[in-house]
């Protein structure tokens, strides 16, 4: 066999298949790079058709909300044009709305200058009443206070009446003419005198019980400021409480001496009390 080949071409045909083997290896080295490409082709593929199904349903959904929108802006066009036409009507409500509130914020203002203006004259009145009665009176038998809008002098039983009677000692007459002496200068006020007791029981022949000791030393306080200091019977009240509306305890000596006393209350006329609460009166 061998002397059949000439060993010239049979190196050449070594030579031959050496770089056909080479040439092999190399194309089996590009067919695995492109089936690497391949397959990564494939995933990029893959990628791009589940990222444009994604797309796809984003697009879809956007579509549905622009959708809605319109179907909104028409709902709400349809609004504006009923507001519109309800504007009008509206407005002149809002109007009338602010022209009531502008009254009624002047009559607070109105009731706030009263009660300021009444507040400073109960308190003039309060000063002028513990300067009248300041001399010649112990403290314990007299006090004096401003609650709201009336002015408080309560007065101990003992410097007013005799024991156990209605009947006003000498000394009280005295003093009920300071205090009337302020009243004849407010011919603005009235004056209400409350007579209290104890709850001891009294029975004589001019007493029936406590309520009828009450009412007669609140009526012989309003006798005394008419018929001796010449206070306007129109402008005095007398009143009885009994043993009732208590100031301490009737368990004790104190406490009964407490609860035995005559209260003057000086007040502003009821007719010009109601009269500054009439909404009429308020400022225009």
């Amino acid at each position: 066999m061998t002397s059949c080949v000439s060993k010239k071409k049979f190196t050449s045909l070594q030579s031959e298949l050496t770089k056909a083997n080479e040439d092999l290896g190399k194309c089996g080295q590009s067919l695995n790079d492109y089936m690497n490409r391949l397959s990564i082709c494939q995933q990029e593929l893959n990628t791009s058709q589940t990222t444009s199904s994604t797309r796809n349903d984003q697009i879809q959904d956007l579509r549905e909300q622009l959708a809605d929108c319109k179907s909104q802006r028409d709902k709400q066009l349809s609004q504006v044009g009923d507001l519109t036409v309800l504007s009008k009507s509206a407005n002149d409500n809002i109007n009338e709305t602010l022209r009531q509130l502008e009254n009624k914020d002047k009559y607070i203002h109105l009731l706030q200058a009263a009660k300021s203006k009444a507040d400073s004259i109960n308190l003039a009145l309060s000063v002028n009443l513990k300067t009248m009665l300041k001399d010649g009176i112990e403290d314990k038998d007299v006090e004096i206070k401003v609650d709201k809008t009336v002015v408080f002098i309560n007065l101990s039983d003992k410097m007013l009446y005799e024991s156990g009677s209605a009947k006003i000692r000498p000394k009280a007459i005295e003093i009920l003419g300071k205090i009337a002496q302020i009243v004849l200068s407010r011919p603005d006020v009235e004056v209400m005198v409350e007579g209290y007791t104890d709850n001891v029981p009294i029975k004589t022949a001019c007493m029936d019980d406590n309520w009828d000791l009450s009412v007669k030393r609140a009526t012989s306080v309003v006798r005394a400021l008419q018929v001796n200091h010449k206070v306007d019977p129109n402008r005095l009240i007398a009143a009885g409480r009994g043993e009732y509306n208590t100031l301490m305890p009737n368990t004790t000596a104190d406490g009964r001496a407490a609860n035995r006393r005559t209260r003057i209350i000086i007040m502003p006329k009821l007719d010009q009390f109601y009269e500054l609460l009439n909404p009429n009166n308020a400022p225009k």
